[in-house]
């Protein structure tokens, strides 16, 4: 186990889960088996902590996503945030092209040039 990975998102496993895959996105995060964190799991309620298990489990099972298609390969599609950043980033260059062609068109170089073409 070599630790946790900072830049890792805790998500709901449901194609590998049991229930709805907590447990199996709790091992994944934590980069244990999945037997491992179910055991935990089972042997936590037998001993006396069955309604925080359940409470925990419950919990959890609406506040985590599910892992969208195909991020166990890397591929995570990126958030509602990063995709806004990107257009806002994208309509800023593109405003910023915009006042460039818009000095360029009202300059007097603009206007010298036009008029010797029309000569």
């Amino acid at each position: 186990m070599a630790g946790i990975d900072l830049n890792k998102k805790l998500w709901r496993i449901p194609q590998q889960g049991m229930v709805k895959g907590v447990c199996a996105g709790l091992a994944q995060y934590l980069d244990v088996p999945v037997k491992l964190v179910r055991l935990i799991t089972v042997l936590a309620m037998v001993f006396g902590l069955f309604f925080i298990v359940v409470v925990a489990y419950i919990i959890l099972t609406f506040v985590l996503d599910p892992m969208p298609e195909g991020a166990n390969e890397g591929d995570i599609p990126p958030t509602s945030r990063e995709l806004l950043d990107a257009v806002d980033q994208e309509l800023a260059a593109g405003e910023q092209r915009l006042r460039d062609m818009e000095r360029y068109v009202t300059s007097d170089t603009f206007s010298l040039r036009s008029r010797f073409r029309q000569l």
